[in-house]
Protein backbone atom coordinates (compact mmCIF):
# COMPACT_ATOMS: atom_id res chain seq x y z
CA UNK A 1 0.00 0.00 0.00
CA UNK A 2 1.45 3.49 -0.98
CA UNK A 3 1.86 5.59 1.63
CA UNK A 4 0.24 9.35 1.95
CA UNK A 5 2.51 10.74 4.11
CA UNK A 6 4.70 10.17 7.33
CA UNK A 7 3.77 11.77 10.24
CA UNK A 8 6.62 12.67 13.33
CA UNK A 9 5.58 13.56 16.72
CA UNK A 10 7.90 13.22 19.89
CA UNK A 11 6.89 10.51 22.24
CA UNK A 12 6.22 6.25 21.13
CA UNK A 13 3.11 6.41 23.21
CA UNK A 14 1.56 9.81 21.29
CA UNK A 15 2.86 7.86 18.15
CA UNK A 16 0.43 4.86 18.83
CA UNK A 17 -2.22 7.09 19.33
CA UNK A 18 -1.83 8.73 16.61
CA UNK A 19 -1.52 5.79 14.02
CA UNK A 20 -4.61 4.47 15.48
CA UNK A 21 -6.51 7.79 14.25
CA UNK A 22 -4.54 8.32 10.62
CA UNK A 23 -4.64 4.38 9.80
CA UNK A 24 -2.15 2.12 7.91
CA UNK A 25 -2.11 5.11 4.61
CA UNK A 26 0.47 7.32 7.22
CA UNK A 27 3.96 6.28 8.97
CA UNK A 28 3.50 7.68 12.23
CA UNK A 29 7.28 8.26 14.00
CA UNK A 30 8.17 9.25 17.20
CA UNK A 31 11.66 11.04 17.71
CA UNK A 32 11.96 10.25 20.94
CA UNK A 33 12.15 14.11 22.01
CA UNK A 34 15.77 16.44 20.29
CA UNK A 35 17.53 14.83 17.83
CA UNK A 36 19.97 17.87 17.85
CA UNK A 37 21.63 19.39 20.85
CA UNK A 38 25.11 21.57 21.27
CA UNK A 39 28.15 19.38 22.35
CA UNK A 40 28.99 18.28 25.98
CA UNK A 41 32.42 18.40 25.39
CA UNK A 42 32.58 22.26 24.59
CA UNK A 43 30.82 25.48 24.87
CA UNK A 44 28.90 25.06 21.35
CA UNK A 45 28.17 28.74 21.37
CA UNK A 46 30.52 31.46 19.96
CA UNK A 47 30.18 35.55 21.63
CA UNK A 48 32.00 36.94 19.08
CA UNK A 49 29.49 35.97 16.36
CA UNK A 50 26.13 36.68 17.54
CA UNK A 51 26.22 33.86 19.93
CA UNK A 52 25.80 31.52 16.99
CA UNK A 53 25.03 27.84 18.46
CA UNK A 54 26.45 24.92 16.95
CA UNK A 55 24.41 22.37 17.00
CA UNK A 56 25.21 18.38 16.33
CA UNK A 57 23.80 14.90 16.85
CA UNK A 58 22.67 13.89 19.65
CA UNK A 59 24.72 10.83 20.79
CA UNK A 60 22.07 7.77 20.75
CA UNK A 61 20.15 9.29 18.16
CA UNK A 62 21.63 7.98 15.12
CA UNK A 63 19.67 4.60 14.75
CA UNK A 64 15.94 7.13 15.20
CA UNK A 65 17.24 9.54 12.30
CA UNK A 66 18.08 6.61 10.05
CA UNK A 67 14.85 5.29 10.85
CA UNK A 68 13.16 8.80 9.91
CA UNK A 69 14.96 9.23 6.95
CA UNK A 70 14.09 5.49 6.06
CA UNK A 71 10.23 6.05 6.31
CA UNK A 72 10.95 9.72 4.96
CA UNK A 73 12.35 8.02 1.66
CA UNK A 74 8.50 6.61 1.01
CA UNK A 75 6.33 9.29 1.26
CA UNK A 76 5.90 12.23 -0.69
CA UNK A 77 4.75 14.52 2.52
CA UNK A 78 5.80 15.19 5.87
CA UNK A 79 4.08 16.32 8.83
CA UNK A 80 5.83 18.27 11.76
CA UNK A 81 3.59 17.00 14.61
CA UNK A 82 5.94 17.56 17.65
CA UNK A 83 4.67 19.56 20.78
CA UNK A 84 2.64 22.64 20.25
CA UNK A 85 5.25 24.80 22.26
CA UNK A 86 9.24 26.07 21.88
CA UNK A 87 10.83 22.79 22.28
CA UNK A 88 8.58 20.97 20.00
CA UNK A 89 9.17 23.65 17.53
CA UNK A 90 12.97 23.39 17.94
CA UNK A 91 12.66 19.53 17.39
CA UNK A 92 10.73 19.98 14.44
CA UNK A 93 12.93 22.36 12.92
CA UNK A 94 16.33 20.43 13.32
CA UNK A 95 14.08 16.72 11.87
CA UNK A 96 13.12 19.56 8.46
CA UNK A 97 16.98 20.17 8.54
CA UNK A 98 17.95 17.06 8.93
CA UNK A 99 15.60 14.70 6.44
CA UNK A 100 16.58 18.00 3.78
CA UNK A 101 13.26 18.28 2.51
CA UNK A 102 13.96 20.43 -0.27
CA UNK A 103 11.62 19.11 -3.22
CA UNK A 104 9.13 17.54 -0.93
CA UNK A 105 6.25 19.46 0.74
CA UNK A 106 6.97 19.54 4.68
CA UNK A 107 4.56 20.84 6.74
CA UNK A 108 3.66 21.98 10.77
CA UNK A 109 0.95 20.95 12.02
CA UNK A 110 -0.24 22.17 15.28
CA UNK A 111 -3.27 20.08 17.48
CA UNK A 112 -3.90 21.12 21.30
CA UNK A 113 -5.30 17.83 22.52
CA UNK A 114 -4.51 14.25 21.44
CA UNK A 115 -8.06 13.76 19.76
CA UNK A 116 -8.91 12.00 16.72
CA UNK A 117 -11.01 15.12 15.78
CA UNK A 118 -8.03 17.36 16.67
CA UNK A 119 -5.10 15.58 14.70
CA UNK A 120 -7.74 15.32 11.73
CA UNK A 121 -8.48 18.74 11.45
CA UNK A 122 -4.39 19.75 11.91
CA UNK A 123 -2.99 17.31 8.92
CA UNK A 124 -6.30 19.42 7.14
CA UNK A 125 -4.65 23.00 7.84
CA UNK A 126 -1.31 22.41 8.32
CA UNK A 127 0.94 25.44 9.32
CA UNK A 128 4.95 26.53 8.39
CA UNK A 129 7.41 26.55 10.95
CA UNK A 130 7.64 29.37 13.33
CA UNK A 131 11.10 30.46 13.31
CA UNK A 132 10.48 32.82 16.15
CA UNK A 133 9.20 30.24 18.24
CA UNK A 134 12.39 28.31 17.22
CA UNK A 135 14.39 31.48 18.13
CA UNK A 136 13.19 31.87 21.46
CA UNK A 137 14.01 28.12 21.64
CA UNK A 138 17.56 28.55 20.68
CA UNK A 139 17.96 32.10 23.04
CA UNK A 140 16.71 29.91 25.97
CA UNK A 141 18.99 26.85 25.09
CA UNK A 142 22.15 29.08 24.35
CA UNK A 143 21.22 31.05 28.12
CA UNK A 144 21.62 27.24 29.83
CA UNK A 145 24.88 26.93 28.46
CA UNK A 146 26.15 30.04 29.00
CA UNK A 147 25.31 30.06 32.90
CA UNK A 148 25.67 26.26 33.32
CA UNK A 149 29.64 25.76 31.58
CA UNK A 150 30.96 29.59 32.77
CA UNK A 151 29.56 29.25 36.65
CA UNK A 152 29.86 25.38 37.22
CA UNK A 153 34.01 24.89 36.54
CA UNK A 154 33.41 28.17 39.79
CA UNK A 155 31.15 26.00 42.01
CA UNK A 156 33.71 22.95 40.98
CA UNK A 157 36.40 25.12 42.38
CA UNK A 158 34.43 26.67 45.21
CA UNK A 159 32.11 24.13 46.46
CA UNK A 160 31.99 20.46 45.10
CA UNK A 161 33.18 18.84 41.94
CA UNK A 162 29.81 17.37 40.18
CA UNK A 163 27.62 20.48 41.13
CA UNK A 164 25.78 22.46 38.23
CA UNK A 165 25.00 25.97 37.98
CA UNK A 166 21.46 26.56 35.56
CA UNK A 167 19.47 29.70 33.86
CA UNK A 168 17.18 29.63 36.10
CA UNK A 169 18.61 28.01 39.39
CA UNK A 170 21.08 30.01 40.05
CA UNK A 171 18.88 33.03 40.26
CA UNK A 172 16.43 31.33 42.48
CA UNK A 173 19.19 30.27 44.72
CA UNK A 174 20.37 34.27 44.95
CA UNK A 175 16.89 34.88 46.21
CA UNK A 176 16.74 32.23 48.25
CA UNK A 177 20.26 33.34 50.11
CA UNK A 178 19.19 36.57 49.96
CA UNK A 179 15.79 36.31 51.67
CA UNK A 180 17.65 33.46 54.19
CA UNK A 181 19.98 36.66 55.09
CA UNK A 182 17.40 38.56 55.90
CA UNK A 183 15.57 36.00 57.97
CA UNK A 184 19.06 35.83 60.26
CA UNK A 185 18.92 39.56 60.72
CA UNK A 186 15.20 39.70 61.73
CA UNK A 187 14.23 40.12 65.55
CA UNK A 188 11.56 38.71 66.51
CA UNK A 189 8.86 40.00 68.65
CA UNK A 190 7.08 38.71 71.37
CA UNK A 191 3.12 39.20 71.30
CA UNK A 192 0.15 37.14 72.60
CA UNK A 193 -3.38 36.36 71.63
CA UNK A 194 -5.92 35.62 73.96
CA UNK A 195 -9.15 33.73 72.95
CA UNK A 196 -12.07 33.47 75.01
CA UNK A 197 -15.12 30.68 74.98
CA UNK A 198 -18.55 32.23 76.12
CA UNK A 199 -21.94 30.13 76.18
CA UNK A 200 -25.77 30.67 76.27
CA UNK A 201 -28.36 28.41 77.05
CA UNK A 202 -25.27 25.53 77.12
CA UNK A 203 -23.60 26.17 73.87
CA UNK A 204 -20.28 27.26 73.48
CA UNK A 205 -19.30 30.04 70.84
CA UNK A 206 -15.45 30.52 70.43
CA UNK A 207 -14.09 34.26 70.13
CA UNK A 208 -10.99 35.83 70.17
CA UNK A 209 -9.65 39.43 71.93
CA UNK A 210 -11.02 42.03 69.12
CA UNK A 211 -11.23 45.57 71.09
CA UNK A 212 -9.57 47.32 74.06
CA UNK A 213 -10.38 50.56 74.46
CA UNK A 214 -12.16 50.73 70.97
CA UNK A 215 -8.34 49.85 69.84
CA UNK A 216 -6.48 46.77 68.36
CA UNK A 217 -4.84 44.91 71.45
CA UNK A 218 -1.19 45.22 71.92
CA UNK A 219 0.08 42.12 74.54
CA UNK A 220 3.76 41.89 74.38
CA UNK A 221 4.63 39.75 77.39
CA UNK A 222 2.52 37.84 79.57
CA UNK A 223 2.59 40.87 82.44
CA UNK A 224 0.47 42.28 79.75
CA UNK A 225 -1.79 39.30 79.62
CA UNK A 226 -2.11 38.68 82.94
CA UNK A 227 -2.74 42.70 83.63
CA UNK A 228 -5.67 42.45 80.89
CA UNK A 229 -7.21 39.18 82.85
CA UNK A 230 -7.55 40.43 85.89
CA UNK A 231 -9.33 43.81 84.39
CA UNK A 232 -11.99 41.49 83.30
CA UNK A 233 -12.29 38.56 84.46
CA UNK A 234 -16.02 38.11 86.76
CA UNK A 235 -17.18 40.80 84.50
CA UNK A 236 -20.64 41.07 83.34
CA UNK A 237 -20.58 39.84 79.09
CA UNK A 238 -23.40 40.96 77.29
CA UNK A 239 -23.96 40.95 73.26
CA UNK A 240 -23.04 44.25 71.78
CA UNK A 241 -23.56 44.02 68.30
CA UNK A 242 -24.74 41.58 65.53
CA UNK A 243 -24.03 41.83 62.34
CA UNK A 244 -25.53 39.19 59.00
CA UNK A 245 -24.58 40.06 55.34
CA UNK A 246 -24.49 37.36 52.86
CA UNK A 247 -21.49 37.13 50.86
CA UNK A 248 -20.27 35.48 47.67
CA UNK A 249 -17.35 33.59 46.30
CA UNK A 250 -16.16 32.70 42.89
CA UNK A 251 -14.70 30.21 41.21
CA UNK A 252 -11.07 29.94 40.64
CA UNK A 253 -10.40 29.91 36.52
CA UNK A 254 -9.05 26.63 34.86
CA UNK A 255 -5.75 25.49 35.24
CA UNK A 256 -2.76 26.68 33.85
CA UNK A 257 0.29 24.86 34.25
CA UNK A 258 1.64 26.35 37.85
CA UNK A 259 -1.92 26.41 39.22
CA UNK A 260 -2.22 22.44 38.42
CA UNK A 261 1.04 21.64 40.01
CA UNK A 262 0.22 23.76 43.29
CA UNK A 263 -3.72 21.74 43.68
CA UNK A 264 -1.97 18.86 42.61
CA UNK A 265 0.93 19.43 45.38
CA UNK A 266 -2.16 20.65 48.34
CA UNK A 267 -5.06 18.17 47.63
CA UNK A 268 -2.97 15.17 46.15
CA UNK A 269 0.14 15.33 47.51
CA UNK A 270 1.80 14.99 43.87
CA UNK A 271 5.55 16.65 43.18
CA UNK A 272 5.22 18.93 40.15
CA UNK A 273 7.57 16.12 38.26
CA UNK A 274 4.38 13.65 39.00
CA UNK A 275 2.14 15.76 38.17
CA UNK A 276 3.40 16.47 34.81
CA UNK A 277 4.56 12.93 34.39
CA UNK A 278 0.71 11.83 34.98
CA UNK A 279 -0.48 14.56 32.79
CA UNK A 280 1.91 13.81 30.13
CA UNK A 281 0.17 10.62 30.13
CA UNK A 282 -3.21 11.85 30.00
CA UNK A 283 -2.94 14.49 27.09
CA UNK A 284 -0.48 11.30 25.17
CA UNK A 285 -3.46 9.17 25.18
CA UNK A 286 -4.99 6.26 26.89
CA UNK A 287 -6.44 2.99 25.44
CA UNK A 288 -10.13 2.65 26.90
CA UNK A 289 -11.04 -0.33 25.10
CA UNK A 290 -14.49 -0.34 22.89
CA UNK A 291 -14.59 3.53 23.54
CA UNK A 292 -11.18 3.95 21.42
CA UNK A 293 -7.85 5.20 22.11
CA UNK A 294 -7.87 9.18 22.79
CA UNK A 295 -6.33 12.07 24.83
CA UNK A 296 -7.67 12.90 27.81
CA UNK A 297 -6.77 16.35 28.52
CA UNK A 298 -5.71 19.34 26.24
CA UNK A 299 -1.73 20.50 26.51
CA UNK A 300 -0.70 20.33 29.96
CA UNK A 301 2.05 23.34 29.18
CA UNK A 302 0.20 26.75 29.45
CA UNK A 303 -0.18 29.86 30.58
CA UNK A 304 -3.49 30.82 29.50
CA UNK A 305 -7.10 30.69 30.87
CA UNK A 306 -8.61 30.86 27.48
CA UNK A 307 -11.14 28.21 26.78
CA UNK A 308 -12.50 27.47 23.60
CA UNK A 309 -16.00 28.34 22.39
CA UNK A 310 -17.37 24.33 21.91
CA UNK A 311 -15.37 23.16 25.46
CA UNK A 312 -18.03 26.56 26.50
CA UNK A 313 -20.71 25.44 25.43
CA UNK A 314 -19.89 21.50 26.07
CA UNK A 315 -19.48 22.61 30.14
CA UNK A 316 -22.43 24.42 30.20
CA UNK A 317 -24.80 22.57 29.10
CA UNK A 318 -23.61 19.25 31.46
CA UNK A 319 -23.95 21.96 33.92
CA UNK A 320 -27.14 22.34 33.44
CA UNK A 321 -28.28 18.42 32.92
CA UNK A 322 -26.53 17.52 35.96
CA UNK A 323 -26.68 20.50 38.41
CA UNK A 324 -29.99 21.93 37.68
CA UNK A 325 -30.22 25.65 36.31
CA UNK A 326 -29.40 27.68 39.70
CA UNK A 327 -26.01 26.57 39.14
CA UNK A 328 -25.45 28.09 35.56
CA UNK A 329 -24.65 31.92 35.01
CA UNK A 330 -26.91 33.82 32.42
CA UNK A 331 -23.73 33.63 30.66
CA UNK A 332 -20.13 31.85 29.93
CA UNK A 333 -17.47 33.07 32.43
CA UNK A 334 -14.89 34.84 31.09
CA UNK A 335 -11.06 34.66 32.68
CA UNK A 336 -8.54 36.66 31.33
CA UNK A 337 -4.52 35.97 31.42
CA UNK A 338 -1.78 37.53 33.06
CA UNK A 339 -0.66 40.17 30.64
CA UNK A 340 2.60 38.32 30.42
CA UNK A 341 1.07 35.27 29.24
CA UNK A 342 2.22 33.86 25.93
CA UNK A 343 -1.75 32.74 25.33
CA UNK A 344 -0.21 29.86 22.88
CA UNK A 345 -2.73 26.93 24.15
CA UNK A 346 -6.16 27.16 26.07
CA UNK A 347 -6.50 26.05 29.21
CA UNK A 348 -6.09 22.67 30.64
CA UNK A 349 -9.26 21.00 30.08
CA UNK A 350 -10.75 17.36 29.96
CA UNK A 351 -10.78 16.88 25.83
CA UNK A 352 -14.47 15.56 25.51
CA UNK A 353 -16.91 15.88 28.38
CA UNK A 354 -18.50 12.74 27.49
CA UNK A 355 -15.64 11.05 29.09
CA UNK A 356 -16.77 11.45 32.95
CA UNK A 357 -14.52 10.41 35.25
CA UNK A 358 -16.52 7.32 36.42
CA UNK A 359 -16.52 6.49 32.53
CA UNK A 360 -12.29 6.78 32.79
CA UNK A 361 -11.51 5.36 35.65
CA UNK A 362 -10.98 1.39 34.74
CA UNK A 363 -8.76 2.36 32.21
CA UNK A 364 -6.29 5.07 34.47
CA UNK A 365 -3.90 4.00 37.21
CA UNK A 366 -4.77 5.36 41.02
CA UNK A 367 -2.93 8.62 40.59
CA UNK A 368 -3.55 9.08 36.92
CA UNK A 369 -7.71 8.90 37.42
CA UNK A 370 -7.14 11.14 40.90
CA UNK A 371 -4.93 14.13 38.57
CA UNK A 372 -7.95 13.78 35.43
CA UNK A 373 -10.92 14.12 38.48
CA UNK A 374 -8.77 16.95 39.76
CA UNK A 375 -8.79 18.88 36.21
CA UNK A 376 -12.40 17.55 35.29
CA UNK A 377 -13.66 19.03 38.40
CA UNK A 378 -11.82 22.22 38.11
CA UNK A 379 -12.98 23.11 34.57
CA UNK A 380 -16.53 22.67 35.56
CA UNK A 381 -16.55 24.53 38.28
CA UNK A 382 -15.03 27.16 37.07
CA UNK A 383 -18.39 27.78 34.71
CA UNK A 384 -20.69 27.64 37.57
CA UNK A 385 -22.28 30.02 39.54
CA UNK A 386 -20.52 31.69 43.21
CA UNK A 387 -21.24 30.00 46.08
CA UNK A 388 -23.13 32.13 48.55
CA UNK A 389 -22.75 32.43 52.12
CA UNK A 390 -24.32 33.97 54.93
CA UNK A 391 -21.73 35.37 57.44
CA UNK A 392 -22.44 36.36 61.00
CA UNK A 393 -20.27 38.69 63.05
CA UNK A 394 -20.93 38.90 66.87
CA UNK A 395 -19.56 41.41 69.28
CA UNK A 396 -19.43 40.38 72.73
CA UNK A 397 -18.49 43.27 75.21
CA UNK A 398 -17.46 43.77 79.13
CA UNK A 399 -16.99 47.35 80.34
CA UNK A 400 -14.93 47.10 83.59
CA UNK A 401 -14.87 50.46 84.75
CA UNK A 402 -16.75 51.47 82.27
CA UNK A 403 -14.13 51.11 79.57
CA UNK A 404 -15.01 48.70 76.46
CA UNK A 405 -13.35 45.47 76.03
CA UNK A 406 -14.50 43.31 72.75
CA UNK A 407 -14.08 40.23 71.83
CA UNK A 408 -15.59 39.06 68.62
CA UNK A 409 -17.09 35.75 66.91
CA UNK A 410 -17.29 35.21 63.07
CA UNK A 411 -17.79 32.81 60.56
CA UNK A 412 -20.37 31.44 57.59
CA UNK A 413 -23.13 29.81 56.56
CA UNK A 414 -23.33 28.06 53.14
CA UNK A 415 -26.97 29.52 51.81
CA UNK A 416 -26.11 28.03 48.02
CA UNK A 417 -23.36 25.62 47.64
CA UNK A 418 -22.54 27.05 43.51
CA UNK A 419 -19.20 25.56 42.19
CA UNK A 420 -18.20 23.90 45.59
CA UNK A 421 -20.89 21.33 44.82
CA UNK A 422 -18.19 20.26 42.46
CA UNK A 423 -15.03 21.88 43.14
CA UNK A 424 -13.32 22.51 47.16
CA UNK A 425 -10.39 25.68 46.23
CA UNK A 426 -9.49 24.59 49.77
CA UNK A 427 -10.86 22.85 52.66
CA UNK A 428 -10.78 25.94 55.29
CA UNK A 429 -10.93 24.26 58.38
CA UNK A 430 -10.90 27.82 59.98
CA UNK A 431 -10.44 31.48 58.88
CA UNK A 432 -7.28 33.62 59.48
CA UNK A 433 -7.68 34.25 63.42
CA UNK A 434 -7.76 30.48 63.98
CA UNK A 435 -11.80 30.75 64.07
CA UNK A 436 -14.31 27.82 62.54
CA UNK A 437 -14.94 29.10 59.31
CA UNK A 438 -18.74 27.23 59.89
CA UNK A 439 -19.92 29.40 63.52
CA UNK A 440 -22.75 27.45 65.35
CA UNK A 441 -24.12 29.95 67.36
CA UNK A 442 -26.96 29.87 70.04
CA UNK A 443 -30.23 32.16 69.61
CA UNK A 444 -28.95 35.70 69.96
CA UNK A 445 -29.92 39.31 70.16
CA UNK A 446 -28.76 42.76 71.14
CA UNK A 447 -27.79 42.88 74.80
CA UNK A 448 -28.36 38.88 75.88
CA UNK A 449 -26.05 38.20 78.77
CA UNK A 450 -23.44 35.30 77.59
CA UNK A 451 -21.90 33.79 80.32
CA UNK A 452 -17.67 33.83 80.53
CA UNK A 453 -16.45 30.05 80.07
CA UNK A 454 -12.68 30.42 80.09
CA UNK A 455 -9.72 32.38 78.99
CA UNK A 456 -6.98 31.15 76.89
CA UNK A 457 -4.05 33.05 76.52
CA UNK A 458 -1.01 31.97 73.61
CA UNK A 459 2.28 33.51 72.76
CA UNK A 460 3.76 33.98 69.24
CA UNK A 461 6.16 35.63 67.95
CA UNK A 462 6.99 38.07 64.71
Amino acid sequence: MAKKALVIVESPSKAKTIQKYLGREYIVKASVGHIMDLPKNKLGVDPDKGFKPEYVLIPGKKKVLEELKKAYDRVPVLYLATDPDREGEAIAWHIQVELKTKGKKSHRVLFNSVTKKAVIEAIEHPVKLDENKFNAQQARRILDRLVGYKISPLLWDKVRRGISAGRVQSVALRLIVEREAEVKAFKPEEYWKIKATFSKDGIEFPTRLYKVLDKDPELKSKKDVDSLLKTIEGEAWTIKAIEKRERSRKPLAPFITSRMQQDAASKLGFSAKKTMTLAQKLYEGIDMGDLGTSGLITYMRTDSVRIEPTALESVRKLIEKTYGKEFLPATPVEYKSRKSAQDAHEAIRPTSLEFLPEIVKPFLDKDEFRLYQLIWNRFVACQMNPAIYDQTTVDVEATPGGKSHLFRASGSVVKFLGFTAVYAEAEESTNVDDEPSVLQLPHLALKDSVKNEKFDPTQHFT
